[in-house]
């Protein structure tokens, strides 16, 4: 499918079994399991178009399958008044990576985030997730930060 064809949209109450199908394998990929209400809840803030959460989704057509989706956030920070956008997760299916809608997530997210007037777009991967680091480098500049997740219990 060339990527010109690709269609990118917010979920539909109808596309909820494709997304689950989706975002867990992009949660395998990374090792992780969620419990199922977080699955629920997740589902339901994605489709709350008035909240900081939202994903976007890539197909070939208006009624064909998913091809791909990522969600982001806004949230505030204290080095601008303008809010900033976080990409949390991007994945593409196996059998449409290679195609440019992984590029093309992004670019609806900067989309968006332009049209909200956000002050930047930001994301991490891991540092040996070379084949989205490829894509990275090139549509995006490494600032070299180091993430530590605080390893105590919280909420």
């Amino acid at each position: 499918m060339p990527a010109e064809k690709a269609i990118i949209s917010s979920l539909k109450a109808a596309d909820q079994n494709e997304w689950r199908a989706l975002w867990s394998a992009y949660l395998d990929f990374y090792e992780t399991t969620l419990p199922e209400e977080t699955f629920a809840s997740t589902w339901q803030r994605v489709l709350d178009q008035s909240g900081s959460l939202r994903c976007l989704v890539i197909r070939t057509s208006d009624v064909g399958p998913i091809l791909g989706l990522t969600h982001f956030l806004l949230h505030e920070t204290a080095w601008n008044p303008k809010p900033a956008c976080y990409l949390q997760d991007l994945f593409v299916a196996p059998q449409a990576r290679g195609r440019g809608l992984a590029r093309l997530l992004i670019e609806a997210v900067a989309d968006k985030a332009h049209g909200l007037d956000c002050c930047k777009l930001y994301w991490l991967t891991q540092d040996n997730n070379a084949r989205a680091r490829k894509l990275y480098d090139k549509v995006a500049e490494c600032k070299g930060f180091i993430r530590y997740d605080y390893t105590q219990t919280l909420g």
